[in-house]
């Protein structure tokens, strides 16, 4: 069929009840209690296989608290590979935390969200298990290993190798960790699922299976209680079923709701349900277990695209790995929800997680601002690619599945989530092996979660057959905008979406001349790339091209590679070229600055009315040099002022996305743009002045409030500028940050892809007049004050109240 339709009710797996309790002792009370993990734990980077050669009392056991990256700290080193930027992410380190359980019989299960990489688990000296891919969540029941009213011992041995990644991956215990007391009878880990198989404007019907364990050994007798909460809080409808549970086993009950005039979860108002389900004996609460979700409708089309509620979306849409910049791989629930407040305001409305399982926040958080997802799984499968032979192939065919399987039971109950891809690249998929293995994955998604579509990042290399087109509900395509038209008419029952597409190179504020475009092969010795975006890998095209291509109405839309820069792939400056280190594929910066490729897109994805020009006006090398000018812009018409004298208007419907001055001669003054409406009237304006020499420090924080929970930040933007205010474009002064009050400093950076400094150390040198200072509260309310100094410039200051 050439509309393939997916419905569902969906919703976001969430435990509740979390309590940070001090010796994490166990509750009196039968009900769930999930506690945050994070806390007081001892870490050590030591080799060894076996925790009965560690000395658990040495002085260089280190205490810190979760998520802990150990390789973002450093030291750049030569001795690990370019794809992993460089950083030594291999080794292997333990974690060892000592906790209390007071007596009971209440079950005791802990989780992991993520633990880079081959994670093996051990309670009081005896092996519990272990999970050896790094981006899966996994849960191991501690019950019968736990001592009771006496000191338990919790150790986890991390061991990563080098060239396990294209990327840079972490190392450490990256995301959050979580201890669970249940009763005996209890609602399974990750034991629900909300589906809906009608959705009407009157009324939606709301299906949720639930898997409830008993894990004592007698039979017992439950009713299953579900309500439906809307946002407010009010009932919109309960459901109450009596069922009998043999001794130490498992059931799946089903359960039909009915919702009236139901409020659909859309890109603008991502409306959020909460499906409440409750394990009562005798007439008590023994188990309570929260799934918030939403109610929409979507489906791919062949011919029209991808439709949310009925209406037609162009998917506009990125890539973006796992890293956080210069926090590396280590989970921050503000710091991802920055650089999803960066996308929206691009245009973004959807993501890919390339090319792994995503950390729950960034799901959870896709769910509240309207943000659509594809959530992958693997890189690779059964055959190690380009030269990372120690990537997830070696564990793929004992693994896979239940990979698999975690991934869709855990997120499965997202609103934002539209498809599972099963895979990037796979260079084998073409194969009978391939083949197969995408058969039993996609047997498994659609096992566990008929709503959706599975799809994958298919490689330009692959000859895509029907053989492969009956295993794909969605068509994948990696860079192959050569051929959209010849897919569409051999496969015209097949939607098609552009998985991974342009792929521009460029480093921000970096301008190289002349002014050309380039393909593949090229460098410079500064080892930048030119950020008038005509740089390109070769596989890939510029966006201007792409744009052209999405024109078309079967096509549901394209994820550029890649949103942010990210750690390893510094493509082209690959072998020989440190400290190159992070990629340039981003359209914004590993630091959250934006690059001029940023405003290219915005003036396409949005239609509030912006102006953005480029380059910098600092050239006193170019005087009376040509020195194009270029306008990114949504307005019906802009007007370039180069020294105050108009250089003419020129009109959007007579622009390829471009607005260009090409024979601008150089000389020291002002840039300016104005855009402009139908009829002429202004609706914004952007002017560049010559800077001056580097005079003051500027000091500017995303928020002047933040949370006193010890986990959030405030990203603080350092500005070198000169005397009248104007950023000093090439200035790369060394900043040197003093924090006092209830902060700490969590992070710096600048976003230069060849800068080595410690993000860590408490200075950073500023990249094109930029760096970034990241503050992280601590658990007490205050005022964190933060004094910003450097060699012959005027000092700053800055105050974040923490609440």
């Amino acid at each position: 069929m050439a509309n393939k339709k997916f419905i569902d009710f969906f919703g976001l797996l969430f435990l509740i009840s979390s309590l940070s309790l001090i010796g994490c002792k166990e509750q009196s009370t039968t009900q769930r209690t999930r506690i945050n993990f994070n806390k007081d734990w001892q870490f050590l980077k030591m080799d060894g296989e076996n925790p009965s050669m560690l000395n658990l009392s040495d002085p260089n056991w280190r205490p810190l608290d979760l998520p802990h990256d150990w390789a973002i700290e450093g030291p750049f080193t030569q001795e690990v590979g370019y794809k992993g930027g460089y950083l030594p992410y291999p080794g292997t380190a333990w974690y060892q935390k000592t906790f209390n359980v007071t007596k009971g019989e209440n079950r005791v299960k802990i989780e992991f969200e993520g633990v880079m990489r081959n994670a093996k688990i051990w309670l009081n000296g005896d092996y519990i298990g272990g999970w050896p891919y790094g981006y899966t969540s996994f849960a191991f029941d501690l019950t019968d290993k736990i001592k009771r009213e006496t000191e338990n011992r919790l150790i986890v041995r991390v061991e990563n190798e080098d060239k396990s990644s294209r990327w840079y991956p972490g190392s450490g215990i990256y995301r959050n960790v979580w201890l669970t007391y249940t009763n005996p009878v209890h609602v399974a880990h990750w034991g629900t699922y909300v589906a809906t198989p009608s959705i009407k404007k009157e009324e939606a019907t709301v299906k949720v299976t639930t898997d409830i364990q008993n894990q004592s050994d007698k039979e017992v007798i439950i009713n299953l209680k579900t309500i439906v909460e809307n946002a407010a809080g009010g009932n919109e409808g309960t459901h109450l079923q009596q069922t009998t549970i043999p001794a130490n086993s498992q059931i799946e009950l089903k359960q039909d709701l009915v919702i009236k005039n139901p409020k659909l979860w859309d890109l603008e108002t991502p409306y959020l349900y909460k499906a409440i389900t409750e394990v009562l004996q005798d007439n008590q609460v023994i188990d309570r277990y929260e799934t918030p979700f939403g109610i929409r409708d979507f489906h791919f089309d062949a011919n029209k695209g991808f439709f949310l509620n009925g209406k037609s979306i162009k998917l506009q849409g990125v890539n973006l790995h796992h890293g956080l910049g210069p926090l590396g791989a280590a989970v921050n629930k503000r710091a991802t929800e920055r650089q999803l407040e960066i996308m929206k305001d691009m245009g973004v409305n959807a993501i890919r997680t390339a090319h792994n399982p995503p950390s729950i926040e960034q799901l959870d958080l896709c769910d509240q601002m309207g943000i659509l997802v594809i959530d992958e799984t693997f890189d690779t499968w059964s055959e190690p690619k380009w030269g990372v032979e120690k990537d997830y192939s070696i564990w793929f065919d004992e693994w896979a599945i239940k990979d698999t399987e975690a991934l869709i039971k855990r997120d499965r109950n997202h609103p934002s989530i539209i498809a599972w891809s099963i895979g990037n690249e796979v260079m084998n998929l073409g194969t009978k092996e391939g083949k197969q293995a995408a058969k039993e994955m996609a047997a498994v998604c659609r096992e566990l979660d008929p709503s959706r579509p599975v799809t994958a990042g298919i490689h330009l290399t692959i000859e895509f057959d029907a053989e492969l087109a009956e295993i794909f509900d969605v068509f994948g395509m990696n860079y192959w905008q050569d051929r959209y038209e010849k897919l569409h008419e051999q496969f015209p029952e097949m939607p098609l979406v552009a998985s991974e597409s342009a792929a521009t190179l460029s480093s921000r504020g970096a301008y190289h001349f002349p002014v050309k475009e380039v393909y593949s092969g090229w460098q410079d010795v500064s080892k930048q790339i030119s950020s008038y975006d005509l740089v390109n890998t070769g596989f890939g095209t510029l966006p201007d091209t792409e744009f052209d291509l999405q024109k078309a109405p079967w096509l549901a839309g394209q994820f550029v590679w890649s949103g942010f820069d990210y750690h390893g792939e510094p493509d082209p400056y690959e072998t020989g070229s440190f400290p190159a280190h992070s990629s340039y594929f981003g359209i914004v910066d590993m630091c959250g600055f934006k690059k001029d490729r940023y405003y290219l897109y915005q003036s396409q994805w949005t239609d509030k009315p912006m102006i953005h020009l480029l380059p910098h006006w600092n050239w006193p090398d170019r005087i009376g040099q040509t020195t194009p000018v270029y306008i990114y812009s949504n307005c019906a018409a802009v007007e370039l002022f180069v020294n105050g004298k108009s250089q003419g208007k020129k009109q959007q419907a007579e622009t390829n996305y471009r607005f260009k001055w090409e024979n601008i001669n150089y000389q020291p003054g002002s840039i300016q743009a104005i855009g402009y409406d139908e009829n002429g009237h202004q609706l914004c304006e952007k002017t560049i002045n010559t800077a001056g020499a580097p005079y003051k420090i500027e000091l500017q924080a995303d928020r002047p409030i933040i949370q006193a929970d010890g986990t959030d930040v405030a990203f603080v933007t350092v500005k070198i500028v000169d005397k009248a205010g104007n950023l000093c474009p090439t200035a790369n002064n060394l900043v040197n940050f003093e924090l006092a009050g209830e902060g700490k400093i969590f992070a710096v950076g600048n976003g230069d892809p060849t800068c080595i400094e410690s993000y860590q150390a408490p200075k950073r040198s500023a990249f094109n007049g930029l760096c970034l200072l990241m503050v992280q509260s601590t658990e007490k309310t205050g005022e964190i004050k933060v004094m910003a100094t450097a060699e012959g410039l005027e000092q700053a200051a800055l105050t974040v109240q923490s609440k």
